[in-house]
């Protein structure tokens, strides 16, 4: 049986994604950053199944804990197939590069690109053992060309370096059967995030291309189908979801 870990991967995109891993039979480490409503709701849904599922805190800028959770997941089931780091810090709040904080900036970096490494570095060694693993990180539209993004310049850097990571892991463990792409989502909102894609189809949107809103289910199942068996010939991808939207100048 395979397992998965997922970074908070209790609530919004993480939440469908540990939901879909979960229908195809995956066991579960799920980390959580706090004990929120969303965290409980999850344990209490999911209570029948403790022996599939494990929920582990921690803060993805923390670089132990980022490690105890690759430590406490392969010691749980003896395994790691699939990492999927959701989990990623944002700054809602438009601000000019001017205006950030050391600790604004740090937090950007530190939790969005020193954490997707640690992670790496900590899982590789247990799935090169398995010749097997499958790494999915979050980027943003055209990361792979390092664009510039107004008001979002720590997460647009973070995420760029991101890009850059997950194609030098691509390259490096393609022969020990891992895997590692990025998925860049477009504009998923509100309640939409938990969501499957009919209920996208549903709605009518149309400043989006595709005529919908993006669903969490979108997310979801790209990432269902980059860690499958079958898609070692996919590595070092860039994959947006977005429906056709230009996220970088709609946020302007």
């Amino acid at each position: 049986m395979r397992h998965a870990l997922i970074t908070a991967g209790t609530k919004g995109l993480g939440r469908k994604v540990t939901e879909a891993l979960k229908e195809k039979g995956y066991t579960l480490t799920v980390t959580y950053r706090k004990k929120d409503e969303a965290y409980y709701r999850m344990k209490k849904q999911w209570e029948e199944e403790s022996s599939r599922i494990q929920f582990v805190q921690g803060d993805m800028v923390s670089k132990q804990d980022v490690e105890r959770m690759v430590e406490e997941a392969y010691t749980a089931f003896g395994r790691l197939d699939v990492v999927v780091n959701n989990a990623g810090p944002y700054i809602f709040e438009k601000k000019q590069l001017a205006d950030y904080s050391d600790e604004e900036w740090h937090r950007m970096i530190d939790g969005n690109l020193s954490a997707a490494f640690h992670l790496a570095r900590k899982a590789i060694p247990i799935m090169r053992r398995q010749q097997f693993g499958r790494f999915v990180t979050y980027g943003f539209q055209n990361a792979p060309t390092a664009p510039g993004w107004i008001y979002r310049s720590a997460y647009a850097a973070a995420k760029s370096g991101l890009v850059s990571l997950t194609k030098s892991i691509s390259i490096e463990e393609a022969p020990h059967g891992i895997t590692a792409n990025m998925v860049c989502p477009g504009l998923v909102t509100g309640d939409f995030k938990e969501a499957d894609i009919h209920e996208g189809r549903e709605v009518t949107d149309h400043s989006i291309p595709v005529g919908r809103p993006a669903t969490g289910g979108d997310i979801a199942r790209t990432i269902l189908f980059l860690t499958d068996d079958d898609a070692d010939m996919i590595t070092g991808s860039v994959i947006e979801v977005t429906g056709g939207v230009d996220v970088l100048h709609k946020r302007r």
